[in-house]
This record gives C-alpha cells, sequence and structure tokens, in this order.
C-alpha cells in the first residue's frame, strides 16, 4: 500500500493493529500483536489484558469489525490475506 510515496510491507501491519487498539484499552503497555502465516493466510493475533476484551470487541463486536475492515483495505492493496484473532 502506498501512503504519500511511503510503501507499507508486511511488517508494518502489526504495528498499524497494536497503534489502533493501543488508544482504546486502559492498559496500552500490555497490548501485543503477532504475526504469523496459517492455511487462511496471514494471521495477525492481538493480546490484551483481560479487562480491556470487552473494549477491543466493542458493542456488538464494533471495534473488531473496524479493525477487521481496515485489514481488509490492507488485503486488497497487498493482495495477501489477513485474519485477525483477538484472545
Amino acid at each position: 500500500m502506498t501512503n504519500e510515496g511511503r510503501t507499507i510491507t508486511g511488517l508494518e501491519e502489526p504495528r498499524l493493529i497494536a497503534l489502533r487498539v493501543r488508544g482504546i484499552v486502559d492498559h496500552p503497555d500490555e497490548v501485543a500483536v503477532s504475526l504469523r502465516n496459517n492455511r487462511r493466510g496471514r494471521c495477525l493475533e492481538v493480546q490484551v489484558n483481560p479487562d480491556d476484551m470487552g473494549r477491543v470487541i466493542g458493542r456488538n463486536g464494533s471495534i473488531a469489525k473496524a479493525l477487521r475492515s481496515l485489514l481488509k483495505v490492507v488485503s486488497n492493496r497487498t493482495g495477501e490475506n489477513y485474519v485477525l484473532e483477538i484472545g
């Protein structure tokens, strides 16, 4: 994905999601995002403090859906499939 002459590589997606998640949780220092490959594509696994789980998922899953939409944009631009797991 190109943004103002800058290319976003596969190494930046975890940072992109981590920045968004850290902005909404009460324990931002405990947010960990890892990237691994699985049969469905590249999997971004987000780990947060158990007290923040509801904030990351959101009412009716609204925050989780928004994070997945963000990854869908990245997927469309990079041609790689991304899956978000929140745990």
